[in-house]
């Protein structure tokens, strides 16, 4: 939906907007408004672009770009316009006269605008308002005529009927050389020199805010009134004050050059030519006198004056392009930050990957290796038969001689019972003693030198994976010991289910790696990471522990 709204709004840009700079500078303040939030001067910024009525769309189509919270007060600080028409009658013979001040023709480029009001006058009761653009006039299209042909036609009948449709803007155009300029209703109502409409620099052209002003000038025992009047320009028609007599009575009141008199005594002057106003205003010697300040000041100018409003309007030409400047440099940076962080973010989440890729395939490495050894070990020595190992799982008897001759005068007696008990011997042996060594010709010497076995019983035991080893160890290499000692087996784990492996015993290598120069810390991590590795078994190789009784040691006395 957002991705739709702002094609649309991009759609209507290129549609209404020609100067690429202009655009440009619209999405700036958009850009700008966005991250400060400040609505008031969004509207003004966007009041410098959208400067012509047939651009006035645009101020509908970025409202969706508004956060809701702020379009209420969006639709307060924009310009209203209404493509509806409405109608309206005035008598032209009401001794108050029409009430407002038209201004633009078909010879100025524009369409007839009302550009003044007089407040509570007839045309303000009915609702007409500054910005209305007056398209018929008693029933006839304005849209090829010139100012006088539209001031004819209002005077040819006494109730004039008015079409017009709300714009919110005005023409502005001081001479027939000028390009044809639009100014808000606000920014030409309230024309001041102070006031700024944006932080972008928009001021107004200078001078006081245009206010109705009532005066009362007795004449009785003076000279006269002390000024001067000039007839406005036809595109902004009326009757104007052009000098006033420093010391007199006009100046005591009040009343300035460019003030504009639009009634004396109830007589409207707005439209008035000059030799009826002179007249007017010497018909009596106690007047009555409506001006609105300041209208025509512009009309007055010297030419210090025109310099120093140009020079203005130059250095807020001048603000606003730096300001343009600095917003575009800004969002150059910011944009530029926020690839850099885009490209650290996407070469983060690459070496992640990268780095998981190399950690998989490296505990696949390790555990193909790891499984390749246990069947080669299965393969050496795991399918075949181990020898008996002794019937207690905690403390082995010693292969006394008397052993073997018992077992060699049992074979004696007959073959076939020497047979069988062959092989009852060698089951009960397997089902009570839970361990083997893996054949009775393995060959310690194959894993270690002749010094390390010096002698010593060495057994290669098969432990099934189930639960914990539980198996504690002592020494290390560097001990005093010397070597690793199993410690304790504990009672119900696997080791001690086993019963191979008693403490005492000698740890000399797990899963075929030697651990006779082992540390305690090396010794415990190899049988951790065996027990822990794939598989079913883990292969242990001990030198059983001495006995603590030989028979053929005891001496009796």
């Amino acid at each position: 939906m957002e991705r739709k709204v702002a094609r649309e709004f991009r759609h209507k840009v290129e549609l209404l907007i020609e100067n690429e700079a202009e655009k440009d500078y619209l999405f700036d303040v958009l850009r700008m408004y966005h991250q400060s939030m400040d609505l008031p001067v969004l509207v003004g910024d966007l009041k410098l672009v959208i400067n012509e009525p047939k651009r006035l769309p645009l101020f509908d189509a970025i409202r969706p770009l508004i956060p809701l919270k702020h379009q209420v007060e969006y639709d307060l600080l924009t310009p209203k316009r209404s493509r509806k028409l409405k109608e309206v009658r005035l008598d032209r013979t009401h001794h108050d006269g029409l009430g407002l001040s038209v201004r633009g023709g078909l010879e100025f480029g524009s369409g007839l605008y009302i550009s003044q009001m007089v407040k509570d006058g007839q045309a303000d009761n009915v609702g007409l308002q500054v910005g209305d653009e007056i398209v018929r006039i008693n029933g006839y299209s304005i849209s090829s005529c010139i100012h006088e042909e539209v001031i004819s036609l209002i005077k040819t009948k006494k109730i004039v009927s008015l079409k017009v449709r709300h714009v919110g803007m005005i023409p502005v155009k001081s001479s027939s050389v000028e390009p044809l300029k639009w100014q808000f209703v606000d920014q030409f109502v309230s024309e001041t020199g102070e006031k700024k409409s944006s932080i972008a620099g928009l001021a107004s052209i200078g001078g006081k805010e245009i206010k109705e002003k009532k005066v009362f000038l007795s004449l009785v025992g003076t000279k006269g009134m002390g000024i001067s009047i000039s007839s406005g320009p036809t595109q902004k028609p009326g009757i104007y004050i052009s000098n006033v007599k420093p010391g007199s009575l006009s100046a005591e009141v009040g009343l300035q050059v460019g003030d504009q008199i639009v009634e004396v005594n109830g007589v409207d002057f707005t439209n008035a030519d000059h030799k009826e106003a002179v007249r007017v205003l010497k018909s009596s010697r106690s007047l009555t006198i409506t001006v609105l300040t300041g209208a025509g000041r512009e009309l007055f100018m010297t030419d210090e004056e025109r310099l120093a409003v140009e020079a203005r309007r130059e250095l807020d030409r001048q603000e606003l392009m730096q300001q343009k400047r600095v917003a575009l440099e800004t969002n150059k940076i910011i944009k530029e930050q926020q690839e850099k962080e885009k490209q650290r973010k996407m070469e983060i989440s690459q070496k992640a990957a990268e780095e998981e890729e190399r950690y998989k395939k490296e505990m696949e490495k390790i555990e193909a290796a790891e499984t390749k050894h246990s069947r080669e070990w299965e393969e050496d020595w795991g399918a075949k038969d181990r020898p008996k190992s002794p019937s207690s799982p905690r403390t082995r008897k010693s292969s006394s001689p008397a052993a073997p001759e018992s077992k060699a005068a049992k074979a004696k007696s007959s073959p076939d019972e020497a047979c069988s008990l062959t092989e009852e011997d060698e089951e009960e042996d397997r089902d009570e003693q839970g361990f083997q060594k893996y054949e009775e010709d393995f060959d310690p010497y194959s894993m270690f030198s002749s010094d390390q076995i010096d002698g010593r019983d060495v057994r290669v035991l098969r432990i099934k994976k189930t639960g914990q080893l539980d198996l504690a160890l002592e020494g290390g290499a560097d001990s005093p010991l010397g070597k690793l000692v199993i410690s304790s087996v504990y009672e119900g784990g696997a080791a001690d289910k086993h019963g191979g492996v008693v403490p005492g015993d000698e740890l000399m290598a797990v899963n075929g790696k030697n651990l006779i120069d082992a540390t305690l810390t090396e010794g415990q991590n190899s049988l951790a990471r065996a027990w822990n590795s794939g598989g079913d078994w883990i292969d242990v190789v001990i030198a059983v522990s001495p006995p603590k009784e030989y028979e053929d040691e005891v001496t009796f006395f």
